[in-house]
C-alpha cells in the first residue's frame, strides 16, 4: 500500500501569493483615489453651506460677515475654511483638507476672484 500525501506545492502557493500581490496593486490606489474624492466632497459641502450661512447674515444684517460664529457655520472634520476680502457687496471663502493637496474656493459679489474659482456663487475645485 502507497502513503501518499495531499496538499500544495510550493509553486501553486507562490502563485497564489503573486496572484494576491497583483490585486492588492489594482485595489489599493483606486482606495486611496476614493478617499480623496470623499475629502473634495467634504470641501465643496462646507463651502455650499458656507455660502448659504452668509446670505442668511446678509438678509438679517444687510452686510457680510467675517465671523463663522456669527453665521453659526463650521466646518467639516479636517477642512479648514477661511473667509477673504469680506465686505458690504461681496466675500471670497476657500476650503483645505489636511490630508489632500487640493482646495476649493468661492467668491460671491464685488469680491475678487479666487483662485481656483471662476464663477460667482460657484464653489470649484482643483
Amino acid at each position: 500500500m502507497t502513503d501518499r500525501r495531499s496538499g500544495f506545492t510550493l509553486i501553486e502557493l507562490l502563485i497564489v501569493v503573486v496572484i494576491i500581490g497583483i490585486l492588492a496593486a489594482i485595489a489599493i490606489p483606486k482606495f486611496s483615489n476614493t478617499r480623496e474624492k470623499a475629502y473634495i466632497a467634504s470641501m465643496k459641502s462646507d463651502l455650499r453651506n458656507l455660502v448659504m450661512a452668509q446670505e442668511n447674515y446678509h438678509a438679517t444684517y444687510t452686510t457680510f460677515t467675517t465671523s463663522m460664529t456669527a453665521m453659526d457655520a463650521t466646518s467639516s472634520q479636517g477642512v479648514t475654511v477661511s473667509l477673504q476680502n469680506v465686505s458690504g457687496t461681496g466675500w471670497a471663502g476657500t476650503a483645505s483638507h489636511n490630508a489632500t493637496t487640493k482646495s476649493c474656493a468661492v467668491y460671491v459679489g464685488g469680491a475678487p476672484v479666487t483662485a481656483p474659482a471662476t464663477e460667482s456663487a460657484i464653489v470649484t475645485c482643483d
